[in-house]
């Protein structure tokens, strides 16, 4: 890591280099405070194209919004430092990752979370660091710090962990069915790999720290707080008892409603004041009703699974569909089987690459009965589907096994927590309704903590509530055979590893419970295909044909998928054909074969008079493939004009009589004649 060299002006900066990857981090906050009431942080995390000697592949050739990569690699750093800032900070805190070199083995993801780390060390907020994140990998059998990219090609687990000197801040990432003693060791060990990371900031901070801005939380009047807890505690209470989410969403807003009405006359513009006090109250009385009464806010037992519900066969005209329930959150998830053309493309610093399995997953407002104007998927859209897509994707067929491209949609009909782990369940179920023979179905589960620094309890199967007023979301997803996914963000700086034992052992009890559910809906994946799925077939030819199956500008292509079929060309002469209906593949595909075909001596062939000339016609016998019928070979008989015989465009069955050194064809159609008179 270095500083005082590049980006002087920012209230922190770090230029950190791993291998010949090099990735700049800059801090800046706003000069005064805003009104917000939560920390207005943004993390940018942006790949420049020349980091791997590329130019960007889009119509503007420039850098322009952030890609899916940049998205979540953002996402995962303001995971890892918003708990580290005082609550009340309401400065705007903007941190800039940039990456400048990338060598194609070491990710920037990593880079980028440390350096925000030490960019923020550096500078003169108040941020409670420093904190550290690794890669884990696991090749064979062995735990790997930082793998390279092709090490993880290798590696059954590909997590990203962060922490701070105690204990685990941040966990996200993907495995090949693990198991939780597996996740708990790699959880070990990246806390061990951290240290070493944490001394470099703290050596750096010594060296070129600031002197921290001086900062006081704000402090609400004694006697504005007393009167509101006076007035509203005993309400609140009743109201938190009150297992109706919506009911008791509106005794809330009454009792805050007539708490700022008889307070606004003694306490004049308190409004936002009282806004907060009602919030701690509320707040504090849910986490006081689990830890001493050991009962939830919707009545629910601190390990008990909400009320679930699973159908498949929603839709008719689907590949596979599916309705998946889990309390208020409920998921409708539809799984589409394609060709090879309908591959995502991913352009990022590795290249351009094809996706043939792909999740997208979509939070329309009136899932949360708001009204919002879409603006295409968020940040969180995004993050959600990814962790989805990797839970998924260990149970997926390989393209060589199952030739088509699969693609998922979950869109949330209603939303109260842990959309993303119904979005897994009900996307299982889809892909077994589609028929796609997967390796087991997989389930999900959230859960939930709440803890006074004394006492803890986990909570299973947490809502949205529990996820907003608790101290901790960690999402699993798995098969019954091992976890395939993990996504753990804190509120509070750490979590232990005790406790992060006890939460996983919590999450499969709840995934098994939930699997129970799904496989009684559909035990496993069908025998057939959806009827409205398309069928595919292979033909392989000589790869110098590719430019013939084409054609001039895609011509002869366009003209095959007039039957209905759709084709896909490989260079290394592979062709794909799919169609819904068997007589559309069996045209496309008698087409190809007459295209790639050679014209053989001997051989008979209905073929179309192309151009008629004094001494002859030319006859088109194969698509692209004309031969020469002379017009003494039209017929036994004396031919004066070729056209008192044929006529352009006629059809014409003729035989190959000889084919010459470059290829030129002579036709018969007197053979022919003479054949059948005898």
């Amino acid at each position: 890591m270095q500083t005082g060299k590049i980006a002087g002006q920012a209230n922190g900066a770090v230029w950190i280099t791993y291998g010949e990857t090099i990735v700049l981090v800059t801090a800046c906050r706003s000069k005064r405070a805003g009104d917000r009431d939560f920390l207005p942080l943004t993390v940018e995390y942006r790949e420049k194209a020349y980091a791997a000697g590329r130019i960007p592949g889009n119509f503007f050739r420039r850098e322009t919004r952030m890609g899916e990569k940049e998205t979540l690699a953002a996402r995962l750093t303001d995971h890892m430092i918003r708990p580290m800032f005082p609550k009340a900070y309401r400065h705007e805190v903007q941190v800039f990752i940039s990456i400048l070199s990338s060598d194609g083995e070491n990710d920037a993801d990593v880079l980028g979370m440390v350096g925000s780390s030490a960019s923020l060390v550096l500078s003169d907020m108040p941020f409670d660091g420093p904190i550290a994140a690794v890669r884990v990998g696991r090749v064979d059998g062995d735990l790997v710090v930082n793998p390279t990219n092709s090490q993880l090609e290798e590696s059954d687990m590909d997590l990203i962990i962060s922490g701070d000197r105690d204990s685990i801040g941040s966990v996200e990432g993907h495995a090949d069915e693990i198991s939780e003693a597996a996740l708990l060791e790699a959880l070990e060990f990246a806390h061990e790999n951290m240290q070493s990371i944490l001394d470099l900031q703290d050596e750096l901070r010594k060296l070129a720290g600031r002197d921290k801005q001086e900062y006081v939380a704000p402090v609400i009047e004694p006697t504005l707080v007393t009167a509101v807890e006076d007035f509203a505690a005993e309400r609140v209470t009743v109201a938190n008892h009150t297992d109706d989410r919506g009911e008791r969403a509106q005794l809330l807003d009454d009792v805050e409603a007539d708490v700022q009405a008889a307070l606004a006359e003694k306490f004049p513009d308190s409004g936002k004041d009282i806004g907060e006090v009602m919030y701690n109250l509320i707040k504090n009385d849910m986490r006081r009703m689990v830890l001493t009464e050991k009962r939830r806010i919707d009545g629910r037992k601190l390990d008990q699974v909400r009320d679930l519900s699973a159908e498949v066969e929603i839709l008719p005209r689907s590949h596979g569909s599916a309705l998946f329930q889990r309390g208020e959150t409920q998921a409708l998830c539809v799984a589409t089987l394609g060709n090879k053309m309908d591959e995502k493309m991913v352009d990022d610093l590795r290249g351009k690459a094809f996706k043939s399995f792909y999740l997208d997953y979509n939070f329309p407002s009136y899932s949360t009965n708001e009204v919002s104007f879409p603006r295409g998927p968020s940040r969180r859209d995004i993050g959600h589907g990814h962790l989805a897509e990797v839970a998924i994707a260990p149970v997926i067929p390989t393209v060589d096994s199952f030739p088509y491209t699969i693609r998922l949609v979950s869109d949330i009909q209603s939303s109260n927590g842990s959309t993303s782990m119904a979005t897994v369940c009900g996307c299982s179920m889809a892909l077994m309704d589609a028929g796609v023979p997967i390796k087991a179905p997989v389930t999900a589960s959230g859960i939930g903590l709440i803890s006074d620094g004394d006492n803890y309890e986990i909570l299973s199967d947490i809502q949205g509530a529990e996820d907003f007023l608790g101290d901790m979301d960690l999402k699993v997803a798995g098969t019954e055979a091992g976890i395939t996914a993990v996504q753990m963000e804190n509120k509070i700086q750490g979590i232990s590893l005790e406790i992060l034992e006890e939460a996983l052992q919590r999450a499969r009890q709840g995934r098994m419970q939930i699997l129970k559910v799904m496989t009684d809906c559909i035990p496993e994946s069908r025998g057939e295909l959806s009827q409205h799925a398309p069928r595919i077939q292979f033909i392989k030819i000589d790869p110098s044909k590719i430019g013939a199956v084409i054609g001039p500008g895609g011509r002869m292509i366009r003209e095959i998928e007039t039957t209905g079929a759709k084709v896909a060309v490989d260079d290394d002469g592979t062709i794909t054909v799919s169609a819904v209906e068997a007589e559309a593949a069996a045209k496309a595909m008698a087409m190809i074969e007459a295209i790639t075909s050679d014209a053989e001596i001997g051989k008979e062939y209905d073929g179309k008079v192309k151009r008629i000339m004094p001494f002859g016609a030319f006859v088109e016998i194969l698509p692209g493939k004309e031969g020469l019928l002379h017009i003494s070979e039209i017929d036994h008989t004396h031919v004066k004009d070729v056209e008192d015989v044929l006529s352009e465009g006629e059809a014409v069955r003729v035989k190959v009589l000889e084919i010459d050194n470059s290829g030129k064809i002579r036709l018969s159609r007197k053979a022919l004649l003479a054949a059948t008179e005898s």
